[in-house]
């Protein structure tokens, strides 16, 4: 049987910046994402990269004495590291400084000319430098950038321009005709009211910098810097030759480049003669204590510092739990801590110490066995709390956690896990094993700790597209040697895999207690 496909895929980051916490979030979400994907069977390919043309880069480059490359290349590895330490599993990290970008570039350009959509012509209107972007006198907010804020300067320049306007009522038909294509549903308000409002021809060549790819045939123009950057989506699957990952079946992007990728993007692969994504998620911004992020303020959150003072896991889980996905939120280190602490120290960590820790006392640091019919209603030993436990994981990491991650609510399938977490911390208290194990009731025991046991075992797979590191972790103080990455959802959360007299081995506790903020 054909294994099903999945393409994936975060924006390519601008290499005039240092990786922040905007840059973190998209990627984790697309890494989780993708590891969730691949558990349930997908053949997945999780893209990420770098835009690195463009005239801020070259100008940075001027005023640090260096060449574009090399600033390229500096900015290159401090994204690799971070994505390194963040667990990111990307199959593949693609620069627009490739070879095989830039003949995916050419061609695309070459393609859609010959369909009569791109000509020559002057470009006069409002340029924001930092948003590489062009605006009309009306579009201005105060004579500055609507999107940045920033001050505009007025450009008259000879351009090539591609006849997007042809594209308009074509768009706007396929955003009708598919509702999921621009999500969430108010983002998609947002592009339909703009589109509505008229696409005019949009300038896709420059001439006052040279620090991009040269347009075919005229290299004084290069080429403007979306229409060089979107294309990578193409080039990483091998456009123009066979492309068995085509259509991408999700991009994931930050709400401020969103018209790129929903209007500019679709009507250039129209062009082209392409099938479109079949998913664009813009996610909200992130401020900090109510606050903008800004440098001058000082409150820019490092997502390596975080790493290193909290631990991977503590901050993936945080980014991935505390905001619906796709609305902004707000980023508190004392909120970080307190959810920390409780969910993860006094929840799922507390969970898995305890019942490893009565494994050992009671069972010889071994997985208990099971009499027979030990969730049968009518077992004479009485399991009903057990019973319990184990309906409500069916219930709450099936379907409706499966819904929840298809349509990226995270926090929403995070929830349905901690149920069973939280549930299962009250079933120890209701069945006591210490009283148990003290009346002599070992089978009534076997049962309680076989049933906790199970049960982190099967959260494991659950929050492994979260936090990876974390539950691999869990399976090895379990006793399981197989890793969580090699195996297929489906078939290993199903009740009972975990064998009897498996050795544990208890290990530091998962997620220690901030008491302080390091």
């Amino acid at each position: 049987m054909l294994q099903r496909r999945f393409y994936v895929t975060t924006p390519i980051y601008y290499v005039n910046d240092i990786p922040h916490i905007g840059h973190a979030y998209t990627t984790i979400a697309v890494d989780v994402v993708a590891r969730y994907k691949k558990l349930k069977g997908y053949d997945v390919l999780f893209l990420t990269g770098s835009d690195e043309h463009g005239q801020k880069v070259e100008e940075s480059a001027r005023k640090m004495q260096i060449k574009p490359i090399e600033l390229a290349d500096r900015v290159v590895d401090r994204f690799k590291n971070l994505w390194e330490k963040l667990d990111i599993s990307n199959s593949d990290f693609i620069r627009t400084t490739e070879r095989r970008h830039k003949d995916a570039v050419i061609c695309l350009w070459n393609t859609v000319k010959s369909k009569g959509d791109i000509y020559l012509g002057t470009y006069e209107d409002w340029y924001c430098k930092p948003c590489e972007t062009f605006w009309t006198e009306k579009q201005l907010i105060e004579e500055s950038c609507p999107d940045c804020r920033r001050p505009v300067e007025r450009l008259k320049e000879p351009s090539y321009f591609f006849r997007m306007s042809r594209y308009q009522e074509r768009l706007l038909r396929h955003i009708n005709e598919n509702p999921d294509f621009i999500q969430p549903e108010s983002k998609k308000n947002e592009i339909i009211n703009f589109i509505r409002e008229g696409l005019r021809d949009l300038s896709v060549s420059r001439t006052s910098f040279s620090w991009g790819i040269p347009v075919p045939d005229d290299p004084k123009h290069v080429m403007y810097v979306w229409f060089d950057a979107l294309t990578n989506y193409l080039a990483a699957v091998g456009y123009p030759d066979e492309m068995p990952y085509w259509p991408a079946n999700l991009h994931i992007i930050g709400k401020d480049i969103l018209r790129f990728h929903a209007i500019y993007w679709p009507t250039f692969l129209m062009s082209a003669g392409l099938p479109l994504p079949q998913k664009i998620f813009a996610h909200g911004w992130w401020t900090v204590e109510g606050q903008k992020m800004s440098k001058s303020i000082g409150n820019v959150i490092d997502p390596d510092e975080m790493v290193n003072r909290f631990g991977v896991d503590q901050f993936r889980y945080f980014l991935m739990r505390g905001v619906p996905f796709g609305q902004d939120g707000d980023f508190s280190i004392k909120v970080f801590i307190e959810r920390t602490n409780s969910d993860l120290a006094n929840g799922l960590g507390n969970l898995l110490s305890r019942t490893l820790s009565m494994i050992e006392k009671y069972f010889e640091g071994k997985i208990p066995s099971l009499p027979n019919g030990p969730y049968d209603p009518g077992c004479p030993i009485g399991t009903q709390r057990e019973m319990q436990l184990k309906s409500l994981i069916e219930e709450n990491t099936g379907a409706d956690f499966d819904h929840f991650m298809d349509k990226l609510q995270f926090s929403n399938a995070l929830l349905k896990v901690w149920d069973v977490i939280d549930d299962a911390n009250r079933c120890i208290e209701d069945t006591a094993p210490w009283v148990l194990w003290k009346e002599g009731k070992t089978e009534k025991l076997s049962v309680t700790l076989y049933t906790l046991a199970e049960t982190l075992r099967i959260i494991a797979y659950f929050l492994y597209p979260f936090m990876p590191r974390s539950m691999e972790e869990i399976l090895r103080q379990l006793g399981i040697e197989k890793r969580l990455a090699d195996t297929q959802m489906d078939e290993a959360i199903r009740w009972g895999r975990l064998e009897e007299g498996t050795k544990i081995s208890k290990g530091s506790p998962l997620f220690p207690k901030v008491d302080r903020i390091p």
